[in-house]
């Protein structure tokens, strides 16, 4: 097909297209003449995987690019694959702003991580992103342990057992721009599926008191100004 054609299959502009050839982002087509080329499902897969991480997992470019090296790759493992792809959607946050207090809830995680049973590398970012969570909640006044992530851990665990359920047995075949582009876009699945179980579970237990014109009162302990509580200055 023409690039006009693979646009149209794809819904990816002439020019982004040519754009994705120059950065070594899609592979060149087959060249049939002077600036002219055909290109195939191959082109097309390749498009929609970049949309899909680019758009849905709104990871940047280089990011993108990052992770098609490591997909075509066979000598990268697959632990190293998913590796690879979750550093790129949760990269280490760097740069902690209070070093005593991500250090302390840092200590705080890795036990928590070792109590799972969990094998994750001591240099996880995951690890330090859900330490300066822990310290961010702090400073808000809306903080909450580490062991508050109990439930969460048990049912991330099941939930990525099950998505690695759908793999072959041993591992191999494994069709590795597939598995990347599942563990980004169900990541986000995740966020969404948890905001609409929010907006739900808030709509029953607090319903009335937004038809009432607001919940109002002194803030309970624990809960953030943004939650609804006065601020510090009393507004």
């Amino acid at each position: 097909m023409r690039i006009s054609d693979l646009s149209r299959r794809t819904g990816v502009p002439v020019a982004t297209i040519k754009f994705y050839l120059r950065e070594g982002l899609l592979p060149p087509g087959r060249p049939t003449g002077r600036n002219q080329a055909q290109y195939d499902e191959t082109h097309v897969r390749r498009l929609l995987l970049i949309r899909a991480l680019t758009g849905i997992g709104q990871l940047d470019l280089s990011t993108v690019l990052e992770l098609l090296s490591v997909i075509e790759d066979d000598r990268v493992p697959l632990p190293a694959l998913y590796e690879a792809t979750n550093r790129a959607i949760h990269p280490d946050p760097g740069g902690a702003k209070v070093v005593d207090d991500v250090s302390t809830a840092r200590s705080e995680v890795d036990r928590f991580v070792d109590g799972l049973g969990w094998h994750v590398e001591s240099d996880a970012p995951g690890r330090n992103r859900l330490a300066q969570v822990l310290v961010a909640l702090g400073e808000l006044g809306c903080g909450c342990g580490v062991d508050f992530f109990q439930p969460y851990a048990l049912l991330a665990e099941q939930f990525a057992d099950r998505e690695l359920s759908m793999l072959p047995r041993h591992g191999g075949g494994v069709e590795r721009a597939a598995a990347v582009a599942r563990t980004v876009l169900l990541d986000v699945a995740l966020s969404a599926l948890r905001g609409m179980a929010q907006e739900h579970l808030v709509t029953r237990r607090f319903g009335d008191l937004a038809r009432e014109g607001g919940a109002g009162g002194p803030r309970r302990p624990g809960q953030c100004p943004a939650d609804g509580g006065p601020t510090a200055d009393g507004d």
